[in-house]
């Protein structure tokens, strides 16, 4: 029964993660002129899943989310760079969440996921165009990493809060 449960928030979480990618997808891009920074809402899912479900469930969310997403929003050309992105993020993430929580808040590791993220969408786009001019964007993108990173870290802190009051969550957790 526990196994059926965990199975069921762990369906339900990823559906959430691939609305909110396939909605964002659908945005504009943040800055014009400057492509590639997405506020990245999904991640807070994700991130979400780390803290609740733990490591393998959050990269399985994000890996779900990612090929479904692609697949859904008709963009398979990005699915490398958000693949490459997301796991090295999730990777630095949960490294930090299981070595450093008590000493880390939520948002400092967000911030770290994102500007990973971006780190590993910049060694994809380096080794795609082959060249590593590409790198002169990383300075952009760590500015915008710190920035979508806390506000991610903080909506996932509100997220966790809130799931705490709702009693179904509460015998969820119980069940671990």
């Amino acid at each position: 029964m526990k196994n059926i449960r965990k199975l069921i928030f762990l369906s339900l979480l990823t559906s959430i993660a691939l609305v909110i990618y396939i909605i964002e997808a659908q945005i504009p891009i943040l800055i014009p002129g400057v492509p590639g920074i997405k506020l990245g809402l999904a991640n807070s899912i994700s991130l979400f899943a780390l803290i609740t479900l733990g490591g393998k469930e959050a990269i399985l969310i994000m890996f779900l989310r990612t090929i479904l997403g692609s697949f859904l929003g008709g963009n398979m050309y990005s699915f490398i760079y958000s693949i490459a992105g997301g796991l090295l993020s999730n990777i630095v993430m949960i490294l930090l969440y299981k070595r450093f929580n008590k000493y880390l808040s939520l948002w400092s590791i967000s911030v770290c996921g994102a500007v990973f993220h971006n780190i590993g969408q910049l060694l994809i786009a380096s080794l795609v165009i082959q060249d590593l001019r590409v790198y002169l964007y990383l300075p952009i993108l760590l500015i915008a990493g710190v920035l979508t990173g806390y506000f991610i870290g903080v909506v996932t802190s509100f997220l966790n809060k809130h799931m705490k009051k709702v009693p179904l969550y509460n015998k969820l957790k119980t069940l671990d």
